[in-house]
């Protein structure tokens, strides 16, 4: 893909017309139009505008600005690097934190990068090839070596998941696992809280996920904090007791 198609296609992942990008960006729909076509050469400072305008994510501007030949604006530091211990300090403190209920960070890939001790909650009776690094998080949870047999609610939480990843081979090896159910009338999609039969009890447990929306650095911007909360009474007490 080349930096014409790849601009013209940003845009239509995002519903934008020429003429709404262009006022976002401030620039014109002619300009545009000839960077589309291939007829002008950006510069870096526009492409940057135009990729905040279209909000893509870090990675996929330092992508755009690479098509045009630039150098990425924006620095992707491993997660275990010197620079980012402030970064993991915080993240160990907020997970720390949230105790007794589980917590955990995912990077890009789903890949688990940092889990408070009530995650075990999860992990109890696994496979142990689903726990060898790096672990995938969202494979731990559908692999019927998994999670999965101890969701009571599994074909409404794995379509929670699956509706949320793009097409492709991960999403469908992940489809592969848990039969398809037609949603019925008491499907409530997203807000359904996952039913989890634990060593504590049976558990009913909702969500939060946490991004770093100001981030300047790729890792850290693709970092994903996700806690668990319990969604009624009895959950909390079994995880508080």
């Amino acid at each position: 893909m080349d930096f014409p198609q790849a601009l013209r296609t940003a845009r239509h992942g995002r519903h934008l017309s020429q003429l709404e990008l262009a006022l976002r960006a401030g620039t014109t729909q002619r300009h545009l139009s000839f960077l589309e076509s291939g007829r002008s050469t950006p510069g870096r400072a526009l492409i940057i505008r135009l990729a905040e305008s279209m909000e893509l994510s870090l990675r996929d501007r330092n992508d755009l600005l690479h098509l045009a030949g630039f150098a990425p604006v924006y620095p992707q530091t491993a997660i275990d690097d010197p620079a980012l211990q402030h970064v993991r300090s915080a993240l160990d403190h907020i997970l720390t934190g949230h105790l007794p209920y589980p917590a955990i960070v995912v990077d890009a890939n789903h890949d688990l990068v940092l889990a408070n001790e009530a995650f075990s909650l999860f992990t109890d009776g696994v496979a142990d090839k689903l726990l060898e690094p790096p672990i995938n998080v969202l494979r731990l949870s559908l692999h019927p070596d998994g999670v999965a047999p101890r969701i009571a609610n599994l074909s409404h939480w794995a379509q929670h998941i699956l509706d949320r990843l793009p097409p492709g081979e991960f999403r469908d090896e992940l489809a592969a696992y848990v039969p398809y159910v037609e949603p019925g009338p008491e499907h409530v999609g997203f807000a359904a809280p996952m039913q989890l039969r634990s060593p504590k009890g049976d558990l009913q447990l909702t969500t939060t996920i946490t991004t770093f929306a100001t981030a300047l650095d790729v890792t850290i911007a693709e970092l994903k904090l996700e806690a668990f909360l319990p969604a009624d009474e009895a959950t909390a007490a079994l995880l508080t007791g």
